[in-house]
């Protein structure tokens, strides 16, 4: 069975197709209108083994803000939808990750309910021309969307760009040990027998 969605985000600010196929390879391709935005769904993707395809067009003559939360928003849809009932996952994963200075732990549990909690300050306020503050928004819409709790905690680093990409790839592997097959049960991964 494929684990796979597709969602379709018609706004008054944006227009966004994003595909996802959990069981891939990170295959696709991440067309935001936002540089640094495609490089951070490019860790995402080759780290959690999903292929990922997003094309979005959005209204950044005003600012990077609304594709960012449009873009998190539908790549939580669509984990949502691809997961189905969630029978046979992980439900949980962890992940933390060292690159150069930076260390960053986030775990997940894809258990159908959302919770979000975020410690991870990056004090520059631009990577380039990107606000940093979108990262955690980023990730709190996906987080909302995908209906996972999401802790992500920064325990040390300096380099803005580093703290960023540590965090895209700290959730891509907590995202992907969640959402693998365990070997071990095809059940709900609940005692109430639903998530």
């Amino acid at each position: 069975m494929t684990r796979s969605a597709s969602v379709d985000r018609k706004t008054g600010e944006t227009d966004i197709q994003l595909s996802i196929d959990l069981d891939g390879d990170g295959a696709g391709s991440r067309k935001s209108g936002i540089g640094f935005l495609d490089h951070m769904l490019d860790l995402f993707s080759k780290h959690a083994l999903i292929d990922l395809t997003v094309a979005a067009v959005g209204d950044l003559h005003v600012d990077d803000h609304h594709t960012c939360e449009d873009i998190g928003i539908a790549l939580g849809q669509a984990v949502d939808q691809a997961l189905g009932d969630r029978a046979g996952i992980r439900r949980y994963g962890h992940f933390t990750l060292p690159m150069d200075e930076c260390l960053v732990t986030a775990a997940v549990d894809l258990g159908g309910r959302y919770a979000f909690e975020y410690q991870a300050p990056i004090a520059a306020a631009k990577i380039g021309t990107f606000d940093t503050e979108l990262v955690e928004h980023f990730w709190q819409s996906f987080a909302a969307n995908s209906k996972c709790n999401l802790h992500v905690v920064l325990h040390h680093g300096r380099n803005a760009h580093h703290i960023a990409e540590c965090v895209f790839k700290a959730v891509a592997r907590a995202v992907r040990m969640a959402a693998e097959d365990d070997p071990r049960s095809n059940a709900i991964p609940s005692t109430k027998g639903v998530l």
